[in-house]
């Protein structure tokens, strides 16, 4: 049986009469697409179509065959559908569709996001747990869990945000909770597709799938390649484009059906080269409003170039009803992102460094302003530009085992897993400087390799967890308990680029903690029910600053799901009471030069609480017409609950609220479709948020105003193998800034016009 758009629909009403349970989608309420073809077809007696679900759903965050009736808590899967619908490249935009994310632009394309979950910060995605194909993505999760590489979300086929009851089953880093995103998987029939794109600023991307499977054998290989020349502008007329691609392989052989013991084995094997002339130093508030995309002739030379590679293996075995799912990986990352870092030979009048600093000082610093410019030639060497070089490698087995079991009236399923994980970050860095001559930058002089930073730090971590599912009637009750024994290693060496010497080790920070949870779900009605959890939440402390301590929290959440004739409507309440909550010193925040890079601060008592709503409803216009509408809005309050100084947070007054956390937050989507067409049109509302930890009224200069940006999506199906799409981004060509750090206001993407044709074979 083929699978085409006009038989899902029909499928789909289908299953609206069957008011079915299995997890609902963040934009439209309806389920996964592979999952509702799976659950109709034998319903309604149709010859099953060969579509089998992922081998390793049991590591996913959520997966596609996940009743929803039985997650306690607040839990989003974006399908394949829901991607497809604006085919956004942006992590952050397709995050859009899922409350409780809080996210940071800086780019203007999400290559490295800063995303956070309930308030937990955003800093480079660091106090999160990240993963593809349930396997930690993070450079170093453990070592260094800035996120500077990210997964191509382009090529994903799901994306997965667990909260709160990700806590005991998903970790380190379980404050906030966990990212999963899902790669393609292999396709059943041999097929594939080839999709061209072009748009503005010279946009072409190109993204093929070709793969099948036999009756033992499966395999397929997918291609990403996408680049552009940027939307802003230096004065020489240089490219401010990114360009990366993408390679990734799967081959799996599995046991015949008749097999005593079922089993599958899988390799996959990817690898992403990524360049992009991106740049930390952005604009002052005047510069901004003359011409907002901009930039200083001082950022001219910035580029970062990335490799990623990545190979893992997962074997599956079902001895009776007992599953074991066990993966090995690998991944490394190496990047040298050249880059402004500071200026030196400043002026009395300035009297300071920092990029960050020199920009919220126009006045005080205007000769140093001039320099960035290059309205005006510079002191000799005054541009110091750093190559931030550092290679990274995670690797580790985890092996998951679960054992459905019955006591009495109540129905188990037990999960037990256990992991070993090591990584490490590997800086080398060093400076080079130039001067600014008639606009220009001039090469100057270099320092000695290493002396930007010449440091080994690494992790080894046992991660253990059992959780288990019970069901008795009505009632869903899910207790566990996680444990994590990490031990971090850190060596610096000074004036010894080659690492002749032992270096000078940092003192070993050791952690062995507790992470329990139990979350409840409990099904009122047909159509209701009621959710809610109690979870430690917890994040490891760097190996930079033996006062660092560990983030601990303890985590909250209650609500209600209700799912009746396809309308959706899920509310959660939560609350993190934090005992301490740790900042952590990236020059991604701003803070180079003044705290040590990668080391972390205590924050003390603080506290987050919010709401989460999510909706949506397809009205049925006629036979071949619906209106699908949908809707989320995040409401996050936070405060620190005690005063402090420190060279990361700044001046803390107790009652500050936390900086780069927007208090409100909405997504309204309305569109129109049938069988063959479909348009979208989606607004994002955020609102202003501080740049500092304050209260009261907003100082316009620790300020990021609040925006209502409105994206726009039209596809049309010529056939079942041709469809053509057009996207617009920024639809009304709004102006805004996303953010005041490392250095000055960044801009948000203008409109960005980007049509194409996807043809599937």
């Amino acid at each position: 049986m083929r699978i085409t758009r006009k038989s899902i629909r029909k499928l789909a009403k289908m299953e609206q009469k069957m008011k079915s349970k299995t997890i609902n989608t963040a934009l439209l309420g309806s389920v996964s697409t592979a999952a509702l073809i799976a659950i109709s077809v034998n319903a309604y007696g149709v010859d099953e179509p060969t579509i089998e679900f992922l081998d390793v759903e049991r590591i996913q965050v959520i997966g596609e065959r996940t009743d929803r009736s039985k997650v306690p808590g607040s839990a989003t899967r974006l399908s394949q559908e829901d991607l497809d619908t604006f085919k956004y490249q942006d992590i952050l935009r397709t995050l859009r569709m899922v409350p409780g994310v809080n996210i940071q632009e800086e780019d203007g394309y999400g290559l490295r996001p800063n995303i956070g979950l309930r308030g937990s910060g955003v800093e480079r995605s660091s106090k999160i747990t990240l993963m593809e194909d349930g396997v930690l993505i993070a450079p170093a999760p453990y070592a260094a869990p800035a996120a500077y590489y990210f997964p191509t979300a382009g090529r994903m086929q799901a994306v997965e945000v667990r909260k709160g009851s990700a806590a005991v089953k998903f970790g380190p880093r379980s404050v906030g909770g966990a990212i999963n995103l899902v790669s393609r998987r292999i396709p059943d029939e041999f097929g594939g597709f080839l999709e061209q794109q072009l748009g503005s600023d010279a946009l072409a991307t190109t993204h093929g799938v070709i793969g099948g499977s036999g009756k033992n054998i499966s395999g397929m290989v997918e291609f990403f390649s996408s680049g552009n020349e940027g939307f802003k502008e230096l004065p020489d007329g240089r490219d401010t484009g990114f360009d990366v691609k993408d390679y990734l392989a799967k081959f799996r052989v599995k046991t015949g059906a008749d097999a005593k013991v079922p089993q599958s084995i899988e390799i996959k094997v990817s690898r992403t080269d990524g360049s992009s002339n991106e740049t930390y130093l952005g604009l002052s508030d005047a510069d901004f409003t003359a011409n907002p995309y901009m930039r200083y002739a001082a950022s001219a030379l910035d580029n970062i170039d990335t490799k990623h590679e990545q190979i893992q293996l997962t074997h599956q075995a079902q001895f009776g009803d007992v599953e074991v799912v066990t993966t090995a990986y690998r991944n490394t990352f190496e990047r040298d992102w050249f880059k402004l870092h500071d200026l030196k030979n400043t002026t009395d009048a300035c009297g300071s460094s920092s990029g960050s600093y020199i920009i919220a000082n126009p006045d005080r610093c205007s000769v140093e302003i001039s320099w960035l410019r290059g309205g005006a030639d510079s002191a000799d060497g005054a541009m110091r530009i750093r190559h931030n070089d550092r290679t990274y490698t995670a690797q580790g087995i985890q092996s998951l085992f679960a054992i459905p079991f019955s006591t009495g009236k109540a129905e188990h399923d037990l999960e037990i897993s256990l992991r070993y994980h090591e990584d490490n970050e590997d800086r080398l860095q060093y400076n080079e400087r130039y001067s600014m001559i008639d606009g220009g930058l001039v090469f100057s002089s270099a320092d000695n390799l290493g002396d930007a930073g010449n440091r080994l730090v690494e992790a080894k971590a046992w991660a253990f967890f059992a959780q288990d599912t019970i069901s008795i009637g009505d009632w869903t009750i899910v207790p566990g308990m996680r444990f994590e024994a990490i031990t971090l290693d850190r060596t610096d060496w000074t004036g010894d680029a080659e690492r002749q010497t032992a270096g000078t080790s940092k003192p070993q920070v050791k952690i062995s903690t507790f992470v329990p949870g139990i979350g409840v779900s409990y099904r009122y009605s047909d159509n209701l029910n009621i959710v809610g959890g109690l979870f430690r939440g917890f994040n490891p402390p760097g190996a930079g600053n033996p006062s660092a301590r560990e983030e601990s929290s303890l985590n909250v959440e209650g609500g209600l799901v209700y799912d009746r004739g396809g309308f959706y409507a899920e509310g959660i309440l939560f609350y993190s009471d934090y005992s301490n909550i740790l900042g952590d010193c990236t020059a991604a925040s701003g803070q180079a030069g003044q705290c040590d890079i990668g080391d972390q601060f205590n924050g003390g008592a603080a506290r987050v609480y919010g709401l989460e709503l999510v909706g949506g409803y397809d009205i049925d216009l006629s036979g071949t017409w619906t209106m699908p509408l949908s809707f989320n809005y995040t409401f996050t309050d936070s405060e620190f609950r005690t005063s402090f100084s420190d060279s990361f947070w700044g001046e803390v007054e107790k009652g500050d609220h936390f900086p780069y956390l927007a208090r409100h937050q909405l997504t309204l989507g309305m569109g129109l479709a049938s069988d063959a067409f479909s348009t979208t049109l989606q607004a994002n509302y955020v609102s202003a948020t501080r740049t500092e930890p304050s209260s009261g009224v907003i100082e316009d200069e620790e300020k990021v105003k609040g925006r209502m940006v409105v994206d726009f999506a039209l596809s049309y199906q010529l056939n079942d193998s041709i469809g053509l799409f057009v996207n617009v981004d920024n639809l009304l060509d709004h102006v805004y800034a996303v953010s005041r750090r490392p250095m000055g206001l960044l801009p948000g993407k203008p409109r960005t016009v980007i049509g194409g044709v996807k043809y599937s074979f």
